[in-house]
């Protein structure tokens, strides 16, 4: 099934939203036209941006509302419509937002490529038919594929009807097509390039698990949690060993036919066979997308979830109960908790026994206390891992620009440190006490593409801001110093074009936003455009330079077409002879508008809101003429023979800063919403000569930028107590309490009881509320050696001899990024020479042991000291003397600059 939906720029898309909830037809909301060019790379090739999210970046609409959304705004010229497919993948729907790009060519002449898109659900056979119809490949020719990716490694692509997704053909890969020769043979032979991985490498005897996984596009969590994997010694020798053989599960319901575990040896047998400087686990990325179609394409995801869903598999793959019995579970009802452990695991063994129920597997203690009966309830619950929170701040640190009420004062960067649950009020309360201005005189916007994109109210939440926003907060004169009402405008600053844009229809000029908006306040009396001119000229004093006797700007000739700029420039400023007032017009060739009932009552608006109350034939006449006649300009010329050029008219706009509004049905007015918007459009050459676009972008930085941010540190230990700390259920998941006969919000409490031979400390980075969501970077400062769970655990150990509750770290996932992006890496002790190293995708480096604990670590792995074995080889030299051999496979030494995040040197093991 294949249903076509359309991608939408997410901000114009709430710009519709506002505009249409707001169920006023001529609000200022007004969108304007469809415009995606901010998920744009470029203008030209009109690529996507990498990593755009849905309902952060842009939204998906069924094509039948697009067509309407395509009729009733158009689009913004040149840039195509982003049609794509809804695909019928295994047991999901999927938008294909990038579709497969790949590069086509011919063996026989690999300079010329063209480029395809394709839908994952394409089979190869239509990837052939494509490539055969490029190149103009004669009917009936026999032929074969080939799949190149960026590693230099190529695969045959042999069944043809393997979809694109199955057969791992992913965008940026190449596909080469090659032809029989007449005397039966094939072209390719055994070409450099088409030799496979195994092939290329059979002379590389390295390090057995010292080896790079290939990133097959977004697979780095993929590769991060298979390195950690893969040094944990009891399951790599378990398959090295081949003792999966026997315990393949093929008939397990809740397994994967034993696929999972096959394809895990295979990826762990060629990364410790020696031969490989790095392996390519396409095969495996296929099978875990079939099985777990959350993983399905080449998205990014969490390194933790993968592995989570591999250790499930695996159990199930190799679980040696065959058939499953039912068992009934029982609470504790009073029984010594050592009883009901052992029972506990007993029945989870009958189960579940497989060789990662021996490794990964613990027993924790689960009380739950009911807030009505007080009823006690203990289970003990096995775990597999154990995903620990972080001590989460209270507290936020935003940096703000303040703009001053000084028009000589340049911007000033600010660090506050806000709570984090405050609202803007609350931001306006911190900055107070920095700059000396009352809270209640700042506005608060987000500053986007220089537009506002918003302007937040006192009480709205600072978990709407995030931190990639820009934000500004704007002093306001004192409300108690002023004599009357002041209106609260927003001004953006426009270019005109040298040239009028006569194909849309009209005569005006179009007009692009530059430089920083501003906010301010303006006297209801000083709404008039002569006042404005002045109040805006004082307050750009800084980078505006004030006209001086000796520039010639009286306006003689050109006044008449500056007359017409402004009567046919969609909402001018009109001059015309029907009122002695300036004020903003809409478009000359549409009614003029009524006025807006909301503003009526403010005469002094009228001139910004265009709320002027005219005779109503006054207004039919300036309407029904797109410019001035040939007798009407002679008239004003001798009205107005000769006076100063303004730097710059004054235009009412919308929010998104342009002219263009809707109309309601019919005659019915236009009108303003209650935040004014209004614009100056500069002439070019006037702005190049008396606007300083150099003094307008400067700003400083206030002394809280100076600080640095203080990194916070929390221990291991304090994670793994708040673990085990009493919490109150959610509303979302309360407990049916078997004596009130009801669900209830009862207290919490899980305690260790027993823990596994490798223990899997997952720390929950990424925190997510009703309201916010984030990445935590706090440095959890963990040990390398002899953590020691002694005084966790509930079931206490003879104290003869080391008790078994002391580990070793033997691997870390990483995660560099936010919340939107990212990029995870490893490191990992060899199990064999107990060096440490640092696996990032296709590469791997030497590391330090000071080098492991960072703000990155995610995911620990931890090795019980009485099951480590010594390693059997001696630990490798960290600086290698450089490599006479010049095969790039056999390039064994690199310089320290050229390693992994704090690598002191490495070992090259990328495959070309």
């Amino acid at each position: 099934m294949v249903i076509g939906v359309y991608v939408l720029e997410r901000r114009w898309f709430e710009q519709w939203k506002e505009f249409v909830e707001s169920g006023d037809q001529n609000s200022s909301s007004f969108p304007g036209q469809i415009d995606n060019t901010e998920l744009f790379e470029d203008l030209d090739s009109y690529h996507l941006k990498e990593r755009l999210v849905e309902n952060e970046d842009f939204v998906l609409v069924p094509a039948e509302a697009w067509h309407k959304l395509l009729s009733w705004y158009g689009m913004v010229d040149g840039q195509p419509p982003l049609e794509r497919k809804v695909v019928d993948l295994p047991s999901t729907l999927k938008v294909e937002v990038y579709p497969v790009q790949v590069f086509l060519c011919l063996h026989s002449n690999m300079d010329n490529v063209v480029t395809a898109q394709f839908s994952r659900t394409d089979s190869i056979q239509r990837v052939q038919k494509t490539v055969c119809r490029s190149f103009s490949v004669p009917p009936g020719s026999e032929c074969r594929l080939w799949m190149k990716s960026s590693d230099s490694s190529c695969e045959r692509l042999r069944n043809v009807h393997l979809s694109v997704l199955d057969a791992c053909l992913s965008s940026g890969m190449t596909v080469i097509m090659e032809t029989r020769n007449a005397d039966g043979t094939w072209p390719s032979s055994r070409p450099q390039i088409m030799r496979t991985s195994v092939e290329d490498q059979d002379s590389y005897q390295g390090q057995p698990g010292v080896c790079g996984l290939t990133n097959l596009g977004n697979t780095c969590f993929m590769n991060s949690a298979l390195q950690c994997l893969s040094n944990v010694p009891p399951l790599t020798e378990y398959f090295l060993r081949n003792l999966y053989l026997d315990e393949l599960n093929f008939t397990n319901p809740l397994g994967m036919k034993g696929e999972i575990a096959e394809a895990y040896a295979d990826v762990i047998k060629q990364m410790w066979s020696g031969r490989h400087y790095s392996v390519v686990p396409r095969v495996f990325k296929t099978k875990v997308g079939h099985f777990a179609s959350q993983f399905l394409g080449y998205q990014q995801h969490d390194s933790q979830e993968l592995l989570s869903f591999l250790l499930d598999g695996l159990h199930e793959d190799l679980n040696r109960v065959k058939n499953k019995e039912y068992i009934e579970l029982r609470d504790a009802d009073g029984r010594p908790d050592q009883e009901v452990a052992e029972e506990a695991w007993r029945n989870h063994r009958r189960r579940n026994d497989s060789v990662i129920v021996d490794t990964f597997h613990g027993l924790f203690k689960s009380t739950l206390v009911c807030p009505e009966c007080h009823k006690v309830s203990v289970t003990f619950d096995p775990f597999c891992y154990l995903s620990v929170p972080l001590p989460v701040s209270k507290e936020r640190v935003m940096e703000v620009f303040f703009v001053s009420l000084d028009p000589y004062a340049k911007p000033v960067q600010h660090r506050v440190v806000v709570p984090k649950a405050g609202k803007v009020s609350d931001l306006c309360s911190c900055l107070s006490e920095m700059t000396n201005v009352h809270p209640t005189q700042m506005v608060v916007a987000d500053v986007f593409n220089h537009r506002f994109y918003k302007i937040y109210s006192a009480d709205e939440s600072l978990s709407c801001i995030l931190d990639r926003d820009d934000i500004f907060v704007y002093e306001l004169r004192d409300p108690e110093d002023e004599q009357e009402d002041q209106v609260l405008l927003a001004l953006y600053l426009r270019e005109r074009s040298h040239y009028r844009d006569y194909g849309t229809g009209s005569s005006s000029y179009g007009t692009s936003l530059f430089g920083h908006p501003l906010l301010l306040s303006v006297p209801r009396s000083s709404c008039s455009r002569e006042a404005l001119y002045d109040l805006f000229l004082q307050r750009l004093v800084r980078y505006v330079r004030c006209p001086d006797p000796t520039d010639e700007l009286d306006e003689e000739d050109e006044d008449d077409d500056e007359d017409e700029l402004y009567k046919t420039q969609t909402n001018g400023i009109s001059d015309g002879k029907m009122s002695s007032s300036r004020r903003f017009m809409e478009p000359a060739s549409e009614p003029a508008p009524e006025p807006a009932p909301e503003l009526a009552s403010e005469p002094a608006l009228e001139s910004v809101q265009n709320a002027t109350q005219d005779k109503e034939e006054d207004k039919q006449e300036e309407a029904s003429s797109p410019s001035p006649t040939a007798n009407e300009q002679p008239m004003k010329k001798r009205a107005c023979p000769k006076r100063r050029r303004s730097l710059f008219s004054i235009q009412a706009v919308n929010s998104n800063g342009t002219t263009e509004r809707g109309t309601g049905e019919g005659d019915s007015a236009v009108s303003f919403s209650s935040q004014p918007y209004v614009a100056i459009d500069w002439d070019p050459d006037m702005k190049k000569r008396f606007y300083n676009e150099n003094e307008a972008e400067k700003y400083v930085k206030h002394v809280s930028m100076e600080v640095p941010q203080q990194q916070t540190t929390v221990q291991l230990q304090e994670c793994i107590e708040l673990f085990t700390t009493v919490e109150t259920l959610e509303e979302e998941n309360p407990w049916y309490c078997p004596v009130c006969k009801t669900h209830q919000l009862a207290t919490k409490k899980l305690d260790l009881w027993s823990l596994p031979e490798v223990l899997i400390i997952h720390l929950k980075r990424f925190s997510y509320t009703k309201f916010t969501r984030e990445k935590l970077d706090s440095i959890v400062d963990f040990p390398l050696r002899d953590l020691d769970f002694s005084d966790c655990l509930l079931r206490k150990h003879p104290a003869n001899g080391e008790p078994p509750s002391r580990y070793d770290l033997i691997a870390v996932s990483n995660h560099y990024g936010g919340l939107r992006d990212g990029h995870y890496t490893s490191y990992a002790r060899n199990k064999d020479n107990g060096q440490w190293y640092y696996l990032d995708d296709s590469k791997v480096t030497y590391a330090k042991e000071e080098q492991i604990v960072t703000n990155a670590a995610y995911v620990l792995f931890y090795h019980r000291q009485d099951k480590i074995r010594k390693p059997t080889l001696p630990a490798p030299s960290t600086n290698p003397a450089p490599s006479s051999d010049s095969q790039p496979h056999n390039a064994n030494s690199c310089k320290n600059d050229e390693a992994g995040p704090g690598s002191a040197s490495c070992v090259t093991m990328e495959t070309e």
